[in-house]
């Protein structure tokens, strides 16, 4: 499958969970709270596609999601453990051209965010269920994931709480709504925790080369 000049975007949805207390300080290059970030990363793609206009693939409505097990500061290490989840509903082609996107071999964001990667703990098709419903987000992996995170309230609870401008984002350039877990589990690859009341993130996303 071409890679590096191959032509790609995806747009839509993105929420995260981690370990740290809200607001988590790694969005501004510092240490995390607990010396350590156990960050799960989702993104809903509504509209998505690889290739050019003679072999596209369609991604709109599939779900990714990212573990991440960042052992001290995430930009100067050490290196991160990453494990990807990919919608089982993917097909093997749809299945290929997300892994290439979001493992970085097709440049952009990804590609940059691999440099922080130093042991890859492999790719699984699995069901992911993904919900929004308001200032509230659901991400859900049977028997391996468990992430529920809402929007905090602020002085005016109509408008959603944002970290404008933040220094080191999934999503470089968008402004992030702050939010809290009420459920962040995780048992997989050897790690396993059951978190709540902690730090989440979520925003619109569009990436491309």
């Amino acid at each position: 499958m071409a890679t590096a000049n191959t032509k790609w975007k995806l747009e839509g949805d993105y929420f995260e969970g981690c370990n740290c207390d809200s607001i988590c300080p790694c969005i501004f290059k510092g240490d995390p709270d607990e010396g350590y970030c156990n960050v799960t990363t989702a993104w809903h793609i509504q509209k998505g596609s690889y290739g050019d206009s003679d072999n596209n693939i369609n991604l709109d409505g599939l779900n990714v999601v990212a573990l991440f097990h960042t052992p001290g500061n995430m930009l100067t290490g050490p290196k991160w453990n990453a494990a990807l989840y990919i919608d089982d509903r993917a097909s093997k082609e749809q299945t290929d051209s997300l892994t290439t996107i979001y493992s970085g071999q097709a440049g952009g964001f990804f590609a940059a965010a691999n440099n922080l990667i130093g042991r890859a703990l492999g790719v699984k098709s699995v069901p992911i269920e993904f919900d929004i419903d308001g200032k509230r987000r659901r991400l859900r992996i049977k028997d391996l994931l468990q992430l529920e995170i809402a929007g905090v309230v602020g002085a005016d609870p109509n408008l959603e709480s944002l970290v404008v401008n933040p220094a080191f984002s999934p999503v470089p350039g968008s402004n992030l709504v702050v939010a809290q877990s009420s459920k962040y589990a995780y048992n997989d690859h050897g790690m396993q925790w059951d978190n709540s009341g902690k730090n989440g993130f979520y925003c619109r996303f569009s990436y491309s080369p």
